[in-house]
């Protein structure tokens, strides 16, 4: 089987907690059964986040993590009292569903979901919007309320973390797994076709020297969703992907600071929850995995919805600086140095309802397909869709010829 794949830049925070370890929840099995977490070296978040707003930092906490630091939280102002009971009464919900109940679950969009659960608009403008607009790339929260569930299941179930040599330690573990040489870096692939008879001939591969390599077993195809059409389009075995829905989009920015000259030593994300400005989130790396940064050094990762085309990178660079030194000081911010800007055009498919989080991997003859636009845009998403293709060019009789 031949794995043809295309890796983007991307902030991931996978789940472990010992109460993970002890559900039965698909999800977290998957990454466990196949990750060695101990090597990985995680390093946790604080359970909650500091909010930006009126002028002020508020803290939302897990109550299970930070029993003190909720009691504290219910007189401020990021929603009601009711509101943080909902909260209570959706984990409690959620952790009764399956994935696959919660996959083939009835949908609409986050935000209706949200208002027929109840909750004010002080916290979905404040919490939710920052927060989940954040994971999803979506401030407005058009995105299917099957997701919401999926990923509020998720955060009830273990910690966020980031591996302590960075994601890319993540895809390096999967890769030491596999046989030597099984694996072509920097080679570029160009076009993926089926012979004469597309009934019974397997596919091929064709590289951008020119090289083509005939599949004895099948072909899983694992590309972003705008690519697809463009790297099968000599197969016809497939409809043109077209998707009228623009794809989420984000820019993070990066900055180095002296550690000492932080205004905060936890572990914690900061959400901009006042409804005004362009950052969305930020949080300072090297307080949650301190080999993020050279020793004295702190490195801090900012994040914006939208890829802020009418904008130049020095815009927004003077944009960000700008803003968050209302939030922490312009003594503080202004010593910052920036260091990089990624533009992330195609950050996740765009799934607002009406969404089929379960399609067939299989497209033609020995040929299937994997990605976050056949299922969910999560990490869990990435693991399930690339079993579901290998399951199912195995279920097909695709067994090695000896």
């Amino acid at each position: 089987m031949l794995l043809v794949a295309e890796l983007g830049l991307t902030l991931l925070m996978v789940s472990s907690s010992t109460e993970a370890s002890k559900s039965s929840s698909l999800h977290i099995l998957r990454a466990q059964k196949l990750l060695d977490y101990q090597s990985l070296e995680l390093q946790k978040f604080y359970s909650g986040a500091r909010i930006y707003f009126d002028g002020q930092f508020h803290t939302v906490a897990d109550p299970l993590c930070h029993f003190f630091d909720s009691v504290k939280s219910l007189a401020n102002p990021i929603g009601s009292v009711v509101d943080k009971l909902l909260i209570a009464l959706t984990r409690i919900q959620v952790l009764g569903k399956s994935d696959d109940e919660i996959t083939r679950a009835d949908e609409v969009p986050t935000i209706d979901l949200l208002k027929k659960i109840g909750f004010s608009d002080s916290i979905v403008e404040r919490f939710f919007q920052p927060f989940y607009g954040g994971i999803f790339f979506d401030r407005e929260l058009g995105t299917t309320s099957r997701l919401f569930d999926f990923i509020f299941k998720c955060l009830a179930l273990g910690d966020n973390t980031l591996p302590a040599k960075g994601i890319g330690a993540i895809p390096n573990q999967l890769a030491s797994k596999l046989p030597p040489d099984s694996i072509l870096l920097n080679t570029r692939v160009v076009s993926v076709g089926l012979g004469k008879d597309q009934t019974t001939s397997m596919p091929s591969v064709r590289l951008e020297n020119g090289d083509v390599l005939q599949s004895e077993l099948g072909v899983i195809v694992a590309i972003e969703e705008p690519h697809v059409n463009e790297l099968l389009a000599g197969t016809n075995v497939i409809e043109p992907v077209r998707s009228k829905r623009p794809a989420r989009s984000t820019v993070c920015l990066y900055f180095s600071a002296d550690r000492d000259g932080i205004p905060v030593r936890d572990p914690v994300l900061f959400l901009n929850g006042s409804g005004k400005g362009i950052v969305n989130n930020m949080f300072f790396a090297t307080n949650v995995a301190p080999s993020y940064g050279p020793p004295g050094k702190a490195l801090v990762s900012v994040s914006l919805i939208g890829l802020f085309d009418d904008r130049s990178d020095a815009d927004l660079i003077d944009e960000v600086i700008l803003e968050l030194s209302g939030w922490f000081g312009g003594s503080v911010v202004g010593s910052w140095k920036h260091l990089r800007t990624y533009r992330i055009g195609y950050a996740q498919p765009n799934q607002c309802p009406p969404t089929d989080l379960m399609k067939n991997p299989k497209i033609g003859q020995g040929l299937y397909l994997c990605g976050d636009h056949l299922t969910s845009a999560t990490f869990d998403g990435a693991l399930a869709s690339g079993r579901r293709a290998a399951e199912a060019l195995l279920r097909d009789g695709a067994l090695i010829k000896v």
